[in-house]
């Protein structure tokens, strides 16, 4: 059917211009939509640029990690996975690769996806000391527990997440009770952003579980605390995210891969222009987390968030695309 339609574009193509021209070279593209803002947005701009410099016909359907990838890998489809946590996908995602099936192109957030404690800057900036999660165990005065000002406190993720049972693990690794500590359970999501945004507008001093790229981080200027111990995969899978392990050991959070994700055969039959696209397009934490903060004030979809990307960050994804692909998304804007 994908040969098929790829000649009938080029007989096509010969009667209507230029445009179907690269239509044809393009073909059609499957774009996987992730119920994730940052992965959501940037598959958007994908499809725009797809379709505004290359002339692709791109269709976006509804998808997630897990069962994006295993399609990918089973049945070839959808041909593009723009924002993908590899390693959430220990098996199929090395299987697909072995297999010929999927391969990689940029790392699309170039810093990777990073968990653990942070500060708000205000406090890191008046107290440069305070580098890692042990420099802040000195100091509970600095983080003061809203319920008990004489302990300091440490704002945990949500329940059910893997990231709450990790950060309860390394509080009593690091013996943060015998430190002046108590940890806060937040109860869900919404609850901790809120716990955070309450303690950064009052100015006051704070330690929580967050991770990036969020809006959250976009909106307010906070610091990761530093881990001196390195990331040991045994220890974190013996102990650090098992809940009801009595002998947590120090540890430290791994930077997650994160690569947009083409499924072989359309990278063997679309253009060359487009391959060399999805191999450069990157981007970082900082930028994501800023674009996500305006899509949440706006309360802006992800195809609002990437037209307002585009029009803003020129600078950025020019180099992306060729002076002639980037006037055409111009022109398009």
């Amino acid at each position: 059917m994908r040969k098929f339609l790829t000649q009938a574009c080029l007989t096509l193509g010969f009667f209507g211009g230029a445009s179907m021209v690269h239509a044809a070279e393009c073909g059609n593209a499957s774009l996987a939509v992730m119920n994730v803002q940052s992965a959501e947005v940037l598959t958007y701009i994908d499809k725009f640029i797809l379709t505004e410099a290359f002339g692709c016909n791109v269709e976006t359907v509804p998808g997630d990690t897990v069962p994006t990838v295993t399609s990918m890998v089973e049945k070839g489809q959808p041909d593009v996975s723009s924002e993908t946590w590899v390693d959430l996908l220990p098996e199929i995602f090395p299987r697909g690769i072995s297999e010929g099936k999927i391969i990689t192109a940029a790392a699309a957030l170039r810093d990777g996806g990073v968990q653990g404690w942070w500060i708000p800057k205000y406090l890191a900036d008046a107290h440069p000391e305070i580098k890692t999660m042990e420099d802040a165990l000195k100091h509970p005065e600095l983080f003061p527990d809203p319920e008990d000002s004489s302990k300091g406190a440490i704002f945990n993720g949500a329940q059910g997440w893997g990231a709450t049972v990790v950060t309860a693990q390394l509080f009593k690794a690091l013996g943060a009770a015998e430190k002046g500590f108590t940890l806060i359970d937040p109860g869900s999501a919404a609850a901790l952003d809120g716990a955070i945004a309450k303690s950064y507008e009052r100015k006051e001093g704070f330690i929580a579980y967050y991770w990036a790229p969020t809006s959250l981080l976009g909106k307010y200027e906070l610091v990761m605390l530093q881990n001196p111990t390195p990331h040991n995969p045994e220890e974190w899978k013996r102990c650090t995210t098992v809940a009801d392990c009595p002998d947590p050991k120090a540890n430290a959070w791994a930077v997650d891969h994160i690569y947009t994700v083409v499924t072989k055969s359309f990278a063997e039959h679309t253009s060359k222009e487009v391959m060399d696209y999805l191999n450069k397009r990157n981007w970082s934490n900082d930028t994501v987390g800023k674009l996500l903060a305006w899509e949440t004030d706006n309360q802006a979809t992800g195809e609002d968030g990437a037209r307002h990307f585009l029009k803003e960050n020129k600078e950025i994804w020019h180099d992306w695309v060729s002076p002639e692909a980037a006037a055409k998304i111009d022109s398009a804007l």
